[in-house]
């Protein structure tokens, strides 16, 4: 059987209100806007950024809270259920979870571009609380589940990171105001590798087995291989944070071999469910998911590569941005343009009995101009970081900004057809 008949089987049963996890993709798309400006504002600062407030650490959350995140909340909200066969057992907590991550994400953004220390407080508890209602939801709904394991193990793994990277938040939130910690760039690497690698790792490992073949109409993928991931992503976690606890070099590097295996591992699920595939033109988003992967590869490369010793002019921060901008943000741009449209179809066939086509709810000339101003943001700021030119930081913002409101009016159209 098809992932896509064995993920859709009895789907319109648990279908959330429409409301919900588009509330969510909304909103990242204001935010995905909001980072690339207030990124061309940070331009001077971005290549040699080590940390501490400021518009980059400002734009950086922009980016991870209220794009990724916000992204992968509203999808996991709707998504999880459907896949476990599990629905949610009420729907307010949802809606909650919203009401409190989206103006504390905003308010913590603000606070970090050097506001005031109470937008810290405010806007960390608020994303804090956010973070850790989704958890709970989550965490019952994966507790409900045994039909798919190796999502469950994912879904896991990433509650237990977020429950990590929520920690060390709230002390670096408390620790930029007050300044009593030693070793802040430490723990605000962990924050980052459990952040990045830990919870949206684990999620775009976790459903991507699901949702790329489903898309692509391809048979189900092996289990096997998709523990072997599991197992080399928990471990590249978990010896990064033991290199950061004890200081060892070596297990950092350790580290960097699991991590490069475990992308290894995916990519190459990724690559047999394209081959499998029953539809044989995937259209544009595949252009955008690909290229996601080609960038996870690179970037994973360039901090291995950064890490052996190699003299990358800035290669932290380049592994940084290829990882956030070209790995994750280019992934979720590309998945956003199927899962909206797919979920749009799905109600409007629940509220008419008749299915609405995709390519009827989808303005593809906002997600061409997205794509190509998108492509074009990566290549200028990672040059401008290598080659530390804010200028070109400058170029490749404003050209991210053209492609994220492109993409906002194909959200805002689709909504509006909803």
């Amino acid at each position: 059987m098809s992932s896509a008949a064995l993920f859709l089987g009895g789907a319109k049963d648990r279908l959330l209100p429409a409301s919900i996890p588009f509330r969510f993709f909304a909103t990242a798309t204001v935010f995905h806007i909001l980072f690339w400006i207030v990124l061309f504002f940070a331009a001077q600062d971005v290549p040699t950024f080590t940390g501490g407030p400021g518009l980059v650490l400002s734009a950086i959350h922009l980016a991870t809270l209220g794009v990724l995140a916000m992204t992968a909340m509203g999808a996991a909200f709707q998504l999880l259920p459907v896949a476990t066969r599990q629905p949610l057992v009420h729907v307010w907590p949802a809606r909650l979870c919203f009401w409190l991550f989206a103006p504390g994400t905003a308010v913590l953004a603000y606070g970090m571009a050097q506001g005031p220390a109470i937008a810290l407080y405010l806007g960390g508890g608020a994303v804090s609380a956010g973070l850790l209602l989704f958890a709970v939801l989550t965490a019952d709904n994966l507790r409900r589940a045994g039909s798919l394991p190796i999502v469950a193990a994912h879904g896991w793994l990433s509650l237990v990171a977020l429950a990590g990277f929520v920690t060390l938040a709230v002390i670096l939130i408390f620790d930029l105001d007050m300044g009593f910690l030693e070793n802040h760039q430490s723990f605000a690497v962990g924050h980052m590798v459990l952040a990045t690698f830990g919870f949206m790792g684990a999620l775009i490992f976790g459903f991507s087995p699901i949702l790329i073949p489903m898309f692509a109409l391809s048979r189900a993928l092996p289990a096997r291989l998709g523990w072997v991931e599991f197992s080399l992503l928990g471990g590249a976690v978990g010896l990064a944070l033991v290199a950061l606890i004890t200081g060892v070099w070596a297990v950092m590097i350790l580290a960097a071999a699991c991590g490069l295996g475990a992308s290894g591992s995916y990519l190459w699920m990724m690559r047999g469910a394209l081959q499998s595939r029953m539809r044989k033109r995937l259209g544009p988003s595949f252009i955008i998911i690909r290229t996601s992967w080609a960038l996870l590869a690179i970037g994973m490369l360039v901090g291995a590569v950064v890490l052996a010793g190699a003299p990358i002019p800035n290669g932290i921060t380049l592994f940084g941005f290829l990882t956030l901008a070209g790995w994750q943000l280019t992934f979720l741009m590309g998945i956003l343009q199927r899962i909206m449209p797919f979920l749009a179809s799905m109600h409007a066939a629940g509220n008419s009995g008749k299915p609405a086509l995709m390519s009827e709810l989808t303005a593809q000339t906002p997600l061409n101009i997205h794509t190509v101003a998108h492509f074009g943001a990566l290549v200028f700021c990672s040059a401008g970081i290598v080659m530390n030119a804010p200028l070109l930081i400058s170029i490749g913002a404003i050209a991210g900004a053209i492609g994220a409101v492109s993409f906002g009016v194909f959200a805002l159209l689709l909504i509006r057809k909803l």
